[in-house]
């Protein structure tokens, strides 16, 4: 990303409630002469559950990944719980940071994917061990005692000895999210939980996910699950080309889209 003029951040959110725990300004996003982000602006309040829905090639989910840095955006800002994410800023302009103080930032910020990526050698248990003992050092003792905790949460506490080659792939999605939350994320991000998973295990993942908001948990879902956009997201955001093309209470928005795209993409999955 080149350096560029920049305005003065927020202060870290943690003593702030009212800064949101995730502020996109003029982000865009290029691969390339490929753009696919372009000029997205939004904004994640604290506790709040936020899905983005739209074709396949909107820039869901390379947005999705620019929020945690696992994609550089090319222009604007984008700030996690009051932080720049990837970049300081020195001079009016920004900087990226170095590799490790890049992975520290995403030890907050907890993200499932489409496929499960556990440990094929480890068992449920150790898979969701793993993260707080070599990331965070907490002993084994410690470790083991909440990832029992969280298995349980995501009703998993007869499986913690399986492998993932025993596990179905929505058990195996559920012990992803476990592992997640064993990091103890501020943010939690979902690109697509169940994309890849039969239909009949849709819902045992879904239903983790609806607990989890319960709780406060703030969430950016990617998703075509637009059932549980409607019961779940506060705020749901359509995207089509890289730009927004509609926000709103998904509710409203699904019952009465506003922009043509929406209507058309709405037409064809509801």
């Amino acid at each position: 990303m080149s350096e560029q003029t920049t305005a003065p951040a927020g202060a870290p959110a943690a003593r702030d409630a009212s800064v949101p725990m995730v502020r996109a300004e003029h982000v865009s996003k290029s691969f390339g002469s490929n753009e696919v982000l372009k000029d997205i602006s939004l904004e994640v309040k604290r506790g709040e559950v936020l899905c983005l829905v739209g074709p396949s090639g909107s820039g869901k989910s390379t947005f999705l990944r620019c929020i945690n840095h696992l994609e550089q955006v090319s222009s604007g800002r984008l700030a996690v719980d009051g932080q720049l994410v990837g970049y300081r800023e020195a001079g009016g302009r920004l900087h990226e940071m170095h590799p490790k103080e890049i992975a520290k930032q995403r030890r907050d910020i907890g993200m499932v994917f489409q496929r499960f990526n556990l440990f094929p050698h480890m068992t449920a248990l150790e898979n969701v061990m793993e993260a707080p003992t070599q990331v965070k050092g907490l002993s084994k003792a410690k470790a083991k005692a909440r990832a029992l905790e969280l298995l349980a949460r995501v009703g998993l506490a007869e499986r913690a000895d399986y492998y993932p080659a025993h596990l179905s792939g929505g058990q195996q999605q559920r012990v992803a999210i476990a592992r997640a939350l064993a990091m103890d994320p501020k943010l939690m991000l979902f690109d697509e939980p169940t994309s890849a998973l039969d239909p009949e295990l849709v819902g045992e993942v879904l239903d983790v996910m609806k607990e989890l908001a319960k709780t406060g948990m703030t969430m950016v879902v990617v998703t075509h699950e637009m059932g549980f956009a409607r019961e779940v997201a506060d705020t749901l955001v359509f995207m089509d080309g890289g730009v927004v093309v509609e926000t709103g209470d998904p509710r409203e928005v699904l019952a009465n889209p506003q922009h043509q795209r929406t209507k058309a993409f709405l037409s064809k999955v509801l």
